[in-house]
């Protein structure tokens, strides 16, 4: 059987490091080829709405709206404790106007901007912009707030900014949960089989970068150019984690918690459809 599919995922360091064996062909996919597409994580976000991509990396957040579009994958997730994203200011902001001034977020559709809604108990004045210029914009003064994700975790403080909120911490104290962040979806036009194997192949892809991380490293470091290398590794060792391999019952009552607070406060709609792809 040879099942062509095509499959979107980020060029951060994390999904290029479970992505790589998949996207070279080093692992059995059971007859499933792919076309690749690469780009940052809203971009495939709003690139789902179109439902384009058979299969994709998505924010939890973009999922959210999509449940009836989109079934998750168990494999390939973004989930963890002390990952989440931070509110970041220039020092001397004061906290209590989070909700009066401007704050750039990585993407309407990101779970980040989620999470601030969910943390404010409002609708901020949020700005979407790429979140590689986030911390620069604020620097500058163009915002007077910002939610980074990713490697921002290690390098706001290059920038002369300080940490404000950690949402990921204020998830787990809320929830006693892990945050979910990222998941990979199937469209709910694929088989189910074909979705079961899909997982089993980004499963043992991430097992593959695993055991042969400098095989893996070139890729990585090609969409990665602007990181040192002891950034990426913090990345990917922040990112990719049990939860990676299978989200198994707890990341599922992550996500389901996650989307039960978004759904009762009007945030996402709500789905007759199941979480999962299968």
């Amino acid at each position: 059987m040879d099942n062509r599919l095509s499959i979107g995922y980020s060029t951060c360091p994390n999904d290029t490091f479970i992505f790589y064996g998949l996207a070279h062909d080093l692992i059995d996919c059971k007859g499933i080829k792919f076309d690749v597409t690469l780009d940052d994580v809203e971009t495939l976000n709003q690139i789902a709405k179109t439902g384009e991509l058979d299969v994709s990396k998505l924010s939890f957040a973009a999922l959210g709206h999509l449940q009836d579009t989109y079934g998750l994958l168990r494999s390939g997730a973004a989930i963890g404790r002390g990952c989440g994203p931070l509110v970041i200011a220039r020092p001397g902001c004061d906290l209590k106007e989070l909700l009066s001034k401007k704050v750039a977020v990585p993407g309407v559709l990101t779970t980040a901007s989620l999470l601030l809604g969910l943390y404010v108990s409002g609708i901020p004045a949020t700005v979407p912009i790429p979140f590689d210029q986030i911390m620069p914009a604020v620097q500058k003064g163009a915002f007077d707030f910002g939610v980074i994700i990713h490697e921002g975790r290690f390098t706001y403080g290059e920038h002369g900014l300080v940490s404000l909120v950690d949402l990921g911490k204020w998830w787990e104290e809320e929830t006693s949960l892990p945050i979910p962040l990222g998941g990979i979806a199937v469209h709910r036009r694929i088989d189910s089989v074909t979705a079961k194997n899909m997982d089993d192949a980004i499963r043992k892809s991430v097992l593959y970068a695993s055991e042969n991380p400098d095989l893996a490293d070139k890729y990585i470091m090609k969409y990665a150019q602007e990181m040192s290398r002891s950034v990426v590794r913090q990345h990917i060792d922040l990112y990719v984690n049990d939860f990676t391999l299978d989200m198994g019952e707890e990341g599922a009552n992550a996500v389901n918690r996650l989307f039960g607070l978004s759904r009762e406060k009007g945030i996402i709609p709500c789905s007759s459809l199941p979480l999962f792809a299968y």
